[in-house]
């Protein structure tokens, strides 16, 4: 029974390697995964003193880790230059911009994901920015 749940667990990783789902993963994240298997291991075989606090410790990497990971951040500076616009541009403007680039940069045009992550996260910087300058009405 354990050979079989190794070759299982061997073909899920393999599954993921393949369809470049562990593209993300660092080293931490790997060794996470171990000590989450490891602790259930422990857990099953009537050592739950050993096997929850890994299993929790494992838990609680993937939920910081999940966590930290997200739009990269861009100044406010950087944000304007890379779309192309002036400080007083309107939230219209910042759209159209945004809209121009990323139909040039977006991956299914041939475009880099990495840039086109850059672009909305100046969009986003940018429709923040302008929100913060202006009062709103009550």
């Amino acid at each position: 029974m354990p050979i079989a749940l190794l070759l299982l667990i061997a073909a899920g990783i393999g599954w993921a390697w393949w369809t470049n789902r562990l593209k993300g993963l660092t080293f931490e994240d790997g060794v996470a995964g171990a000590a989450f298997l490891l602790g259930l291991r422990f857990a099953t075989t009537g050592k739950p003193v050993l096997g929850l606090p890994l299993m929790t410790g494992a838990a609680l990497w993937a939920f910081y880790r999940r966590k930290r990971t997200g739009r990269p951040a861009i100044g406010v500076a950087e944000a304007r230059q890379l779309l192309g616009i002036d400080e007083g541009a309107d939230l219209a403007e910042i759209r159209d911009a945004h809209r121009r680039l990323i139909a040039k940069v977006h991956p299914d045009k041939g475009g880099s994901a990495d840039l086109a992550n850059r672009v909305n996260a100046a969009r986003d910087t940018l429709v923040a920015e302008l929100h913060r300058r202006t009062p709103r009405a009550s």
